[in-house]
């Protein structure tokens, strides 16, 4: 949620040399008969002052390679099982540094490689500050520097045949750091030089090997951030390495995990999840490595820019250590879907296929919805008309009105809106004495999401503020109860005369909120809204959720709508995208209604969602067929992979999933909606819309004269016309953007 400067386009330059010189995710440079591919990342986007290339040159010829004038050529060695000769390139300069290639004797191919600092950043623009260091929050030795640097550490742990009777447990404190390392029921502490110990477990890896289940798991410091790679390895044995995995125990897939939250920033942050087990031991027992950084916690840093830069140095770091992936997986629920989804949209390439549990498009609808909930509160509470549980329901689009009662609690006192009130800084990383107040530090540390995003956004050149892509000028609350007749036509006026917004100081104002169209127009070019391009069309996307519509949970199935019609918008068809429903659960905020006994089923769910985005891939790889990237994704999805629900006996329906349509999973899962939607909005919604003259045609329940009037009264400028799209509104093309 925050940080600035003013966003600009790659250099013109530097962008032709990084198509030309390309990565794993992109197109090789090609000179003459020789090819040169960095494989560890974008060409333009190296950190750490090394890269891991790949040459192809011909048979039968002198060809030699000079990295900055210096011959390199000794340090290309051959892959197992390829013709591919792959090189660990280090001592890079800062900057450009210049490969070149030549083949007998007359220069064949160059490619410039981009060197950043370990530290960051590389296209999420300038650093956010203040910001709290927590190594020793995640089991690292104290910081060395202002960018959290801290000492690499690698330990091992083995799954014990024996419980531990608690459901987990922290190392022995005489392990240094080792307290803040949290051990998933089972795992102990591996000693590599004693003798394996009697009651080690086996794991049974993809391709059916039994090993010992021995996790060897690595931290450190990247992008200011803390990573975690985890695999299977017994001690002892070779290491991957870019030259070959033969008698390691990983399977060449990379998960890359992503949890939720959203929260301003300004810290290091720390695990949402166990580090040892937890939800991920379901990936590495069967060969998958698995890498994640506590910046791809939105809860630590709701920035889905410093998300995405964070993953590619991850990934460079674990390719460059042990070899490209064969694909890349993404996984994660929540905010986790938020990353995996703008990511996939604005830096294509860096994930291959997403598996996306409870999603939520992103920061900006969550944002818009929560502050629609507290407005419509507010008027509620302030109405001098009776408003009944389902009249409130209806207007807010959700199962239960009790959902926003619970996310907001006392209402008898201003609801907290986190998204937009820049004063909702947490204590432990930015102090109050520089914490933003509207009278005490009106110049302090502002918390909301748009300063976090500020480097994206932009600022207001009268304001000096982020732009906020903001908007409710023209939405009618309550139009569709008013027409289905949920609601009467005075309750419909008063809710729109009163609903108001809240100003960019995240105080209630009678005013509505009004978008600068600049805002909303970088909210879409610039990829801070979800609008299904850039790379969306493109990727295997599974989109699974436990329903949670009635259960007080705020992960309502209609969000797996918004993003299908959103890809439909920019693609014109989404059979990339898979959308599955499950009973419900125990949520955070209430008992399991059902007993459905989720948590114990989520286990195989997520692991044989992965085996089968991981299926899909592989055909994928195989179609030599013709056809676009998005042809040969739709037609080699696994046949048992299909949209669907399961009941609460684990009994599967396969049917397409529709909003609001006929069919066994939307009798069983029913799908609500928004205030947004309530308001007329199509499903996939808009930034800021268009508006039109107030036509009394529109109110099938005729409105009277003295009734016409209010309404124009409160709609000066007219209404929300939504057979037109939105202000600035787009389809976001431009990837890999730089800030």
């Amino acid at each position: 949620m925050r940080t600035m400067s003013r966003y600009y386009p790659m250099n013109s330059k530097i962008a032709t040399l990084a198509v030309a010189a390309s990565i794993c995710f992109s197109h090789p440079a090609v000179g003459g008969d020789a090819v040169v591919r960095v494989i560890s990342s974008r060409a333009d986007s190296v950190s750490g002052g090394d890269a891991l290339v790949e040459a192809r040159v011909p048979t039968k010829s002198n060809w030699a390679a000079y990295l900055n004038g210096h011959d390199v050529t000794t340090a290309f060695r051959p892959a197992d099982g390829s013709g591919m000769l792959i090189a660990h390139l280090t001592g890079l300069e800062l900057g450009r540094n210049l490969l070149r290639v030549r083949v007998d004797g007359r220069l064949d191919s160059e490619v410039a490689l981009l060197n950043h600092s370990l530290s960051g950043p590389i296209f999420s623009g300038p650093h956010q500050v203040p910001f709290m260091c927590e190594t020793e929050s995640n089991g690292l030795a104290p910081p060395s520097d202002a960018d959290c640097d801290s000492k690499t550490i690698v330990r091992y742990y083995y799954k014990s045949t024996g419980a531990t009777g608690r459901s987990s447990q922290s190392e022995s404190d005489s392990v240094p750091g080792a307290s803040a390392v949290h051990l998933s029921e089972g795992f102990k502490l591996y000693d590599p030089s004693a003798p394996p110990p009697a009651d080690m477990a086996k794991a049974l890896t993809l391709d059916g090997t039994r090993v010992n289940y021995v996790v060897r798991w690595e931290r450190g410091v990247i992008n200011r951030g803390v990573y975690d790679i985890q695999f299977l390895h017994q001690p002892g044995q070779p290491l991957p390495t870019p030259w070959g995995r033969k008698g390691s125990g990983w399977n060449g897939r990379l998960v890359y995990v992503f949890d939720g939250g959203c929260s301003a920033g300004h810290r290091q942050g720390v695990f949402a999840s166990g580090s040892v087990g937890s939800i991920e031991e379901v990936f590495v027992e069967e060969g998958y490595a698995i890498a994640r950084s506590t910046l791809n916690v939105l809860g630590n840093n709701c920035n889905d820019r410093i998300s995405a830069e964070t993953m590619s140095m991850v990934k460079e770091h674990l390719i460059k250590q042990y070899g490209e992936p064969v694909h890349t997986i993404g996984y994660g629920g929540s905010g986790g879907a938020i990353q995996q989804l703008l990511i996939v949209q604005n830096y294509p390439g860096l994930l291959d296929g997403i598996v996306l549990d409870s999603s939520v498009p992103d920061a900006a609808m969550a944002a818009e919805i929560v502050v629609d909930w507290a407005l419509l509160a507010r008027a509620f509470r302030s109405s001098k008309l009776d408003w009944s549980e389902a009249q409130k329901s209806a207007v807010a689009g959700l199962a239960t009105w009790r959902m926003v009662e619970k996310y907001f609690g006392d209402f008898a006192s201003e609801p907290e809106v986190p998204f937009v009130d820049p004063g909702n800084c947490d204590p432990a990383s930015i102090p109050k004495s520089v914490a933003y107040d509207v009278v005490s530090n009106p110049d302090g540390v502002r918390c909301d999401i748009y300063t976090n995003e500020v480097n994206v956004l932009g600022r207001n050149p009268q304001t000096k503020l982020a732009w906020r892509p903001l908007d409710n000028v023209g939405v009618q609350y309550g139009l569709e109860a008013l027409n289905d007749g949920k609601i009467d036509t005075e309750q419909f006026l008063e809710l729109n005369e009163q609903i108001g917004g809240y100003d960019e100081q995240g105080r209630f104002t009678p005013a509505r909120m009004e978008a600068a169209p600049d805002a909303a127009r970088a909210a879409y070019e610039r990829g801070f809204v979800m609008t299904g391009g850039g790379g969306l069309g493109e990727v295997p996307i599974v989109d699974w959720r436990w329903y949670a519509d009635d259960v007080l949970d705020g992960h309502d199935r209609v969000q797996s709508f918004v993003e299908r019609a959103r890809l439909i918008e920019a693609n014109g068809q989404a059979n990339n995208q898979v959308i599955l429903v499950g009973p419900r659960v125990a949520s955070l905020t209430m008992p399991d209604p059902a007993g459905s006994g989720g948590p114990s089923m989520s286990v195989e769910c997520v692991r044989n969602l992965i085996r089968q985005v991981d299926q899909w891939l592989n055909n994928i790889a195989r179609d030599a067929g013709r056809g676009t990237k998005s042809e040969r994704v739709a037609r080699n999805k696994p046949n048992d992979l299909e949209d669907g629900c399961v009941q609460v006996d684990g009994e599967k329906v396969f049917e397409p999933a529709t909003y609001r349509g006929a069919g066994r999973c939307n009798q069983l899962y029913p799908s609500h909606g928004t205030p947004r939607i309530g308001a007329g909005a199509p499903v996939a919604g808009v930034v800021k819309c268009q508006l039109k003259p107030i036509d009394s045609k529109d109110y099938p329940r005729l409105l009277d004269v003295e009734q016409m009037d209010r309404l124009r009264a409160i709609f000066p400028g007219g209404v929300c016309d939504y057979s037109r799209a939105g202000v600035g509104q787009q389809i976001t093309r431009e990837t890999w953007q730089r800030f």
